[in-house]
């Protein structure tokens, strides 16, 4: 398969959810966010992600209206702030989001991080509220150990899809993807190029020479193996579609292996109120 080849219906899913989204994280300029979700959806994306706290909800709908691909055929997902995680606050914060999306519903949205205002059973309450009202397809938590992960699932009424945390091949959450396995939870990725530290390390170069592709390629098609969905961050074109094009890479096992080998180990994304 080359790049060209490659179109929506090819991306592989989990339990619906395309396995390959855009990131929008610090995309706040508001022309460029737009036009970065326009350019990647009709590059062939299918998930855009988003947050509160990203202070871009009203530029990804207006991206995800410019573009020509129907409504019904993008999963978006949005993030509650943890200042707005009590019962009251989130279901009020939710329709916020709706309307600067200008969609009545999102496909999931996440408790952004179990931090100030979280509580499991009263968050969790409005999100299964929100679930059955319709206005979300599915809950999502984010940056949840595998603790706090199997707490939600026992609690939440509604079921917990996903939860969203850093990975990349030097963060590769081993604990985390067994507990959620366990749990029937898919994962997700942010940063999944640890902000560009797998350019330069060596295992991960080897592998894209002998694969005549990118750092970024191997590094997404790496965390596809692990049975991972990936949110990379991309604003340029040239990025958005490079990314898209780690779906035309298959690893081998030997380059799992490889992969799986790297000794260094780095967390990119860790304010004081994380749980771990």
């Amino acid at each position: 398969m080359t790049q060209q080849q490659l179109s929506p219906e090819s991306v592989p899913r989990a339990d619906g959810m395309p396995m390959l989204g855009l990131g929008t994280w610090q995309n706040t300029d508001a022309d460029q966010c737009a036009d970065s979700v326009r350019t990647a959806l009709e590059a062939g994306y299918r998930h855009v992600d988003t947050a509160q706290a990203y202070d871009n909800e009203v530029s990804v709908g207006k991206g995800l209206a410019a573009a020509d691909v129907d409504r019904d055929d993008v999963f978006l997902a949005t993030k509650i702030w943890t200042s707005n995680l009590a019962y009251d606050d989130v279901l009020h914060t939710a329709r916020e989001s709706l309307n600067r999306l200008g969609v009545e519903s999102v496909d999931l949205l996440y408790v952004h991080w179990p931090a100030e205002e979280y509580d499991a059973e009263d968050t969790l309450a409005a999100f299964a509220e929100l679930y059955d009202d319709g206005l979300i397809d599915n809950v999502g938590v984010s940056n949840f150990t595998p603790d706090q992960l199997r707490e939600a699932v026992d609690v939440c009424d509604a079921p917990v899809f996903a939860n969203q945390v850093e990975m990349h091949p030097l963060l590769p959450q081993d604990e985390l993807r067994e507990a959620a396995d366990d749990l029937g939870v898919n994962l997700v990725a942010y940063s999944p190029l640890a902000r560009g530290e797998v350019f330069d390390v060596p295992e991960i170069e080897e592998v894209a020479e002998k694969h005549d592709a990118s750092p970024a390629q191997v590094s997404l098609a790496w965390l596809r193996e692990k049975g991972v969905t990936a949110i990379p961050k991309a604003t340029s074109e040239a990025h958005i579609r490079d990314n898209w094009g780690s779906l035309a890479l298959d690893l081998d096992a030997e380059d799992v292996e490889t992969i799986d080998g790297i000794d260094e180990r780095q967390r990119q994304v860790d304010p004081g109120f994380a749980p771990w």
